[in-house]
């Protein structure tokens, strides 16, 4: 088993390094320079990159890696991104060289139309879809097209966990709190976020059931969601409409 590297970059993104022995790879390097800083330090061989989808913050360091270690580059083949080898759909097995790790990936259309997830060893790399306590904004695709990625994502198993690529989740669970304030799990997760963030600590990963209990983009059948969508749009009677609803509220939350 690999073990898992999170390193800040920007404002708020994380870029996973996963490191078995000397071999590592990397998940959505928007920036270069802290990966190559822990890859020095720490001696290791790059061996992998995976790529979620083409925003900038997730793909930008690609080529100075490459200009430094051969890797080789996984990505979505719905979108553009200069130096993938190996372009992927969802569906493909790929394996990570020197890791001992297989991925599946998975189409999780919906922050962008290409937008792929990676699964394997009990981790989910999910790049801009599902966050801790939220999900991405529907930049390119719709709705249904972000509710059904999520669903896919929320049927893997309950222990799997959830790497996602920004540090949001203090302000997705004030939100969820405003859509779900009677839930108990939720207001124990919020307190427990609190915490970690006044002493500076990372409130990532997460594991799917934790999501499951407490993210309300993953609880559109639940009353009080239902209830609070309803608030806003009366007319948000199915789970896309709630879902729909909650995603337009959260944009100007």
């Amino acid at each position: 088993m690999f073990d898992v590297i999170r390193i800040p970059a920007f404002k708020d993104n994380y870029i996973w390094l996963l490191r078995k022995g000397a071999a590592a790879a990397v998940v959505d390097p928007g920036d270069a320079r802290p990966v190559l800083a822990v890859i020095e330090r720490e001696g290791l061989s790059l061996t992998t990159i995976l790529v979620t989808h083409h925003h900038a913050d997730h793909q930008g360091g690609v080529a100075d890696l490459l200009a430094r270690h051969p890797a080789e580059v996984f990505g979505p083949a719905a979108e553009s991104i200069t130096g993938i080898k190996r372009s992927l759909c969802g569906g493909e097995t790929v394996s990570v060289a020197g890791c001992a790790a297989d991925f599946q990936v998975i189409a999780v259309p919906g922050h962008t139309l290409g937008h792929i997830a990676y699964y394997g060893s009990g981790c989910l790399f999910c790049g801009d879809t599902l966050f801790a306590g939220g999900c991405g904004r529907l930049f390119e695709g719709t709705a249904a097209q972000m509710l059904e990625s999520l669903a896919r994502l929320s049927a893997l198993p309950d222990d799997t966990a959830v790497y996602c690529a920004h540090e949001y989740t203090q302000a997705n669970l004030r939100f969820a709190l405003a859509v779900e304030p009677g839930n108990p799990r939720l207001q124990r997760r919020a307190e427990e976020v609190a915490v970690a963030r006044a002493a500076g600590l990372a409130t990532v990963p997460s594991t799917i059931a934790i999501e499951k209990a407490s993210n309300p983009f993953l609880r559109c059948r639940e009353p009080e969601v239902v209830a609070a969508a309803q608030r806003r749009v009366p007319g948000a009677r199915d789970e896309l409409a709630v879902f729909a609803a909650l995603r337009e509220w959260k944009n100007t939350f």
